[in-house]
Parts: structure tokens; sequence; C-alpha cells
């Protein structure tokens, strides 16, 4: 019974130990993605995108309508790259919370967006990551965007 327990335990601890160097590698991605948002560098950004993205974006309009806007990938890295010099984009991300299942994972990710060291808006980034060949790639990317109820 004894050892019964004894491996119980291995196999829980070395689970939490295999999640939590997931949880660090999929952070870590996603710093390699903002870190080239805000350098204006799209190659670092692309080094850790998956083949096909989806990127969307879920707000409510002017008039009070849900939207659900898709965008290729290739219309943010071109924003990126046309960003004027004097123009700064800062995206501060707030907390993550990570889950993962085996090689798939998605990251809840609070943010604030500065636009000229302004405050823009607020929401969330939702992650989906998928794990080849021992690195993650995030796959698909939604944000909600709003200026009230940030928690300023």
């Amino acid at each position: 019974m004894r050892s019964l327990l004894l491996m119980i335990c291995f196999f829980s601890y070395g689970s939490h130990v295999a999640q939590s160097t997931s949880e660090e590698k999929i952070k870590e991605t996603i710093t390699v993605f903002f870190e080239g948002f805000h350098q204006g560098d799209t190659l670092k950004m692309k080094s850790v995108l998956g083949e096909k993205v989806l990127l969307q974006s879920a707000y409510i309009n002017k008039e009070g309508e849900s939207v659900l806007r898709t965008e290729p990938i290739s219309a943010l890295l071109e924003a990126i790259a046309n960003r004027k010099p004097n123009e700064k984009w800062d995206e501060r991300l707030l907390d993550y919370k990570i889950q993962v299942d085996a090689n798939m994972a998605n990251a809840w990710v609070r943010y604030e967006f500065w636009l000229n060291n302004e405050f823009s808006h607020c929401g969330v980034n939702s992650f989906q990551l998928f794990k080849s060949n021992a690195t993650w790639k995030i796959i698909y990317l939604i944000d909600t965007r709003r200026r009230k109820g940030c928690g300023k």
C-alpha cells in the first residue's frame, strides 16, 4: 500500500513538473511574439506562428452590436512592418492563465494597449497553441477590445 502511494505521488509530481515546463515554454512563445510586435520585427513574430494562423477580434461596435472580425495574419504583420517610426505601440500583458493537454494549449492573457503613451483600450488575448517537434506555435489568436471596465 505504501509503495502504491509513493508511485502515485511520484507520477503526480512528474506530471506537474512537465505541465510547469510546458507553461513556461508557452509563455516564452507569447513573449517572443510581443517582442517582435513592439520592435516591429515581423520575422521574430513569424518565428512563433504556425503555418496557417487565424486572427480574430470580438468587440462591441458604436451601435452596441456584437462583432466578430476576421483578418489574415498578414494584415497584422503588414501593419507592424509599416508602422510609423514615431508611433509607439505598447501592449502590456497583465497576467496569464495557461491550460495544456498533450500537444495543445490555450493561454488567456489580459492586456492593456497604449498608443504613444496614452491608454487606448484593454481586453483579453486568447492564444491557441500547438506543439510540434518540441516547439510551441501560435495557431489561433482572438482578442477582445474595450475602453471601459479595464480595472484601472
